[in-house]
């Protein structure tokens, strides 16, 4: 089964394997600093899903240096993506965000940008500076909408409707960005259907890209305490390959599939624990692809 992969997307744009170095620009959420709650999603980790990021107290381009350092026996291109990654990476003033994003911008190896946020954080002024950026480097922005159902977004604390996701996707695809969206599989009381319309709902909506993301159960989470009591079930390795199976052949060719699975930090795992081999995970995925 065919599909059009993130590496290989980067290799058809930028001509040779590009390796993303996750960033914390220490931001916070409005999910976590009282503006909508202060407890977070209910799956989200004490890192704000930024468990593998850099040092938050380090400047940006130092961070930049650090993470080349990690993958550096890897690659020989030298060519990076500068992934903002942990919280809400649009959420704070318009000129800490234009430092912050600049200043990646401005570092030779940085070929692109990638932005998680959250679709009820993105004002018209921040999406100009988005556009102004995009002039610049390439921009990729990463919307966590998780499920375009209503009654699980209140479930898991989501804080906004799905129209406010469409209204985002909108602007940004206007403004010329690309638009990568995030679903989690796996969500509490969805079923296969369930998630399959969320997958359908986003690729019809007009997003670039997808990433398909495992629901992890972390430990110091919400989640963790309703899958201890035993009112959440987690996938089974075949139950989540089966699902990977039908999302990939309703994605059309165009949209780029930017992950199939996804890593939860292994000294924070609950479940489930067979997620923590993900080499044994992707293989699984890709003969199951293949067949």
């Amino acid at each position: 089964m065919k599909y059009y992969s993130f590496n290989q997307y980067l290799k058809d744009t930028f001509g040779c394997k590009v390796y993303k170095i996750s960033i914390n620009a220490g931001f916070t959420c409005p999910n976590r600093d009282g503006k909508i709650d202060t407890r977070g999603c209910i799956f989200c980790s004490k890192g704000g899903s930024g468990d593998f990021a850099e040092d938050a107290k380090l400047s940006i381009t130092e961070q930049i240096e650090s993470g080349k350092k990690r993958v550096e026996k890897k690659i020989k291109s030298g060519k990076y993506i500068a992934y903002f990654q942990a919280f809400t990476n649009t959420y704070a003033p318009i000129e800490t965000l234009k430092a912050k994003f600049y200043e990646a911008t401005r570092h030779p190896d940085i070929v692109a940008l990638s932005i998680a946020t959250r679709p009820d954080c993105l004002p018209d002024e921040v999406i100009a500076l988005l556009k102004e950026l995009n002039n610049i480097k390439p921009v990729f922005v990463e919307l966590g909408l998780q499920t375009i159902h209503e009654k699980t977004a209140e479930y898991i604390r989501r804080g906004y409707t799905l129209a406010v996701y469409d209204t985002a996707l909108k602007k940004l695809k206007e403004a010329g960005i690309n638009v990568v969206t995030h679903i989690i599989l796996g969500l509490p009381n969805e079923t296969k259907e369930d998630m399959l319309k969320s997958v359908d709902y986003v690729c019809k909506a007009g997003t670039d890209g997808i990433k398909l993301q495992l629901l992890h159960i972390l430990k110091e989470t919400d989640l963790a305490d309703a899958y201890l009591s035993g009112k959440v079930n987690a996938f089974t390795l075949e139950e989540y390959v089966d699902i990977i199976k039908e999302c990939v052949k309703i994605i059309p060719e165009n949209i780029v599939i930017h992950r199939l699975t996804g890593d939860g930090a292994k000294k924070d795992l609950i479940a489930p624990l067979w997620s923590a081999d993900k080499k044994n995970v992707l293989n699984k995925i890709n003969k199951a692809l293949s067949e």
